[in-house]
C-alpha cells in the first residue's frame, strides 16, 4: 500500500489541517510539499532512526521513508541515553534529526532485516519497555502494519498523548491521516497542560494511561477543569485499577471510557469494553483470534511482528503469541489481572500484586501504590508496598496496615510499607 497515493486522494482538500502543534497548523499540502532533500542518499532497505516528535519535519520524513521502503526506527529525545543501544540493535544506517541525516556504519546484518529487504517492503522497529533485561527490538513489516488502515474508520479530534516512539502514538497518527481526522500535540504533558490543550483545541478523544488518569484524579482538577468537548477517554499500555476507573466514571458521567489493548509485538488489536466502568473486554479485529490457556491470554494476529532483533521468537509453531497476561473470563469477556511474573506465592498461597494494590488505593490520601514480592527463607516470598500520598502528606503506616488487615487475609498483608514516591516513566506508566 502506498501512503502517498492515499494522501493524494485528499489533495483537493489539501488545506484542511490534520495536525495542530506548538509550531502551528499542519495541512496535507504542507506535508507533501515539505522538503526532505536530506534523505536523498537513503536507499530502500536501509535502517533509519528518526529522532523527533509529531512535528511537520518528522512526519514528512516518516512518509518519505515509508515510500522509499526504508526501515524506520522512531525515537524521542527522552530516550537519548539508550539511543546507542537502539542504533546497534536495529543496525541503523542513518540517523535523522531536525532535517539533517548522518551516516552510521555497522559491521553486521540481521537475517530478519535481510528477509524484509528481499520482500522489498518498508519496515518499522519499535523497542519494548519491559521491566526485565534490555529493551527488545521489535521488527514489523510496514506494509502488513498498514493493512489495518485499509478499512475507513470514524475519527475524532484526538490528542497525541502517546509518544512518537510508541505503537499507540504511531497508530494515532496513521489513523488520523488515513481517515481525514485532526490530531493535536500537547506541548506540556502535565495534567494541567493536557487539560488546557484539550480545552483550547476542543479535543474530543483523549488516549492516555491508567497512571495518568490516576494523576488526573488526585490533582483535584476532575471534573471542573475537564472540558465538555471530551467525548471519549481511552486507556491502555498498563493494567488499570478498578477504584480509579470507578471514580473517573462517577466524576465524568458524560464521558465514554474505553479500554485499549495493544502490544508492540502484535500491533493494535480492536477492543470492545463490556461497559464504560468495566475492566472486562473483548479482543478481536480482522483475523485476530484469542484463547486462554491455564488463565493466560494468547493471541494470533495477522499484523504481528516479523520477530525480535535481539531475542528468540516468542511465537509457537502455529503463530500464537503468549502475552503473559493473567486473565479472568466471564461470558466471553476477559479482564487482565496481572502478568505471570506478578504471581506471588506466600507459603503456598498464590495471589496477584494487583489484588493488594486495588485495596490500598481505596485508603484515604493514597495517590499511587506499588506492590512487589521479596524472597523469604520461611514462606518463600513476602510482599512489600510503596505508597505515594497526595501532595506528599505523611502516611500512618500502622493505620494503613490495620486497614489492610480488615480487607485482606494475613498472607497478603505487606511485611513492609514505605511512604515514598512511586516511580513513573516518561510514558506515564508506573516503573516496576
Amino acid at each position: 500500500m502506498s501512503l502517498l497515493s492515499l494522501l493524494a486522494k485528499h489533495r483537493e482538500d489539501g488545506d484542511r489541517p490534520f495536525l495542530i502543534a506548538d509550531h502551528g497548523t499542519l495541512t496535507m499540502s504542507d506535508v507533501m510539499d515539505k522538503s526532505s532533500s536530506h534523505l536523498d542518499h537513503i536507499k530502500p532497505g536501509q535502517v533509519v532512526a528518526i529522532v523527533g516528535d509529531f512535528d511537520s519535519q518528522s512526519i514528512a520524513d516518516l512518509i518519505t521513508l515509508i515510500e522509499r521502503r526504508a526501515v524506520l526506527v522512531p525515537l524521542t529525545a527522552a530516550t537519548r541515553g539508550d539511543h546507542e543501544y537502539f542504533f546497534e540493535t536495529a543496525r541503523v544506517d542513518w540517523i535523522v534529526e531536525e532535517g539533517h541525516a548522518a551516516r552510521r556504519v555497522h559491521t553486521d546484518e540481521h537475517p530478519l532485516l535481510d528477509e524484509l529487504r528481499r520482500m522489498g517492503d518498508p519496515g518499522l522497529v519499535l523497542f519494548s519497555t519491559g521491566t526485565t533485561g534490555r529493551p527488545k527490538g521489535i521488527l514489523h513489516n510496514m506494509s502488513t502494519f498498514l493493512m489495518r488502515f485499509e478499512t475507513p474508520r470514524p475519527t475524532l479530534r484526538t490528542l497525541a498523548f502517546l509518544l512518537f516512539d510508541h505503537i499507540g502514538g504511531i497508530n494515532t497518527l496513521l489513523h488520523t491521516m488515513f481517515n481525514a481526522g485532526v490530531v493535536i500535540t500537547p506541548t506540556d504533558r502535565s495534567v494541567s497542560g493536557v487539560l488546557e490543550t484539550c480545552r483550547e483545541y476542543q479535543v474530543e478523544a483523549l488516549p492516555t494511561t491508567p497512571t495518568f488518569l490516576r494523576m488526573m484524579l488526585i490533582s483535584g482538577q476532575v471534573p471542573d477543569e475537564v472540558p465538555d468537548s471530551i467525548k471519549i477517554i481511552t486507556y491502555g499500555t498498563e493494567r488499570m485499577d478498578q477504584p480509579t476507573l470507578n471514580a473517573m466514571c462517577d466524576l465524568l458521567p458524560k464521558v465514554d471510557f474505553r479500554q485499549t489493548f495493544g502490544m508492540s509485538e502484535l500491533g493494535i488489536v480492536r477492543v470492545k469494553s463490556r461497559a464504560r466502568n468495566s475492566l472486562f473486554m473483548r479482543i478481536g479485529g480482522e483475523g485476530v483470534r484469542t484463547r486462554v490457556d491455564d488463565g493466560v491470554l494468547k493471541i494470533l494476529s495477522p499484523t504481528r511482528m516479523m520477530g525480535y532483533l535481539n531475542a528468540e521468537s516468542p511465537f509457537d509453531g502455529d503463530g500464537w503469541y503468549d502475552t503473559k497476561d493473567v486473565v479472568e473470563e466471564d461470558e466471553g469477556f476477559i479482564k487482565v489481572v496481572g502478568r505471570t511474573s506478578d504471581v506471588i506465592n506466600v507459603g503456598g498461597l498464590k495471589f496477584m500484586a494487583s489484588e493488594v494494590e486495588r485495596v490500598a488505593l481505596d485508603y484515604p490520601g493514597v495517590a499511587l501504590v506499588s506492590v512487589v514480592s521479596r524472597e523469604n527463607p520461611i514462606t518463600g516470598q513476602h510482599i512489600e508496598m510503596t505508597v505515594e500520598t497526595v501532595d506528599g502528606q505523611s502516611l500512618d503506616t500502622l493505620a494503613m496496615r490495620a486497614y489492610l488487615s480488615t480487607r485482606l487475609p494475613e498472607h497478603m498483608i505487606p511485611r513492609r510499607i514505605a511512604n515514598n514516591r512511586v516511580s513513573v516513566g516518561y510514558r506515564f506508566k508506573r516503573a516496576e
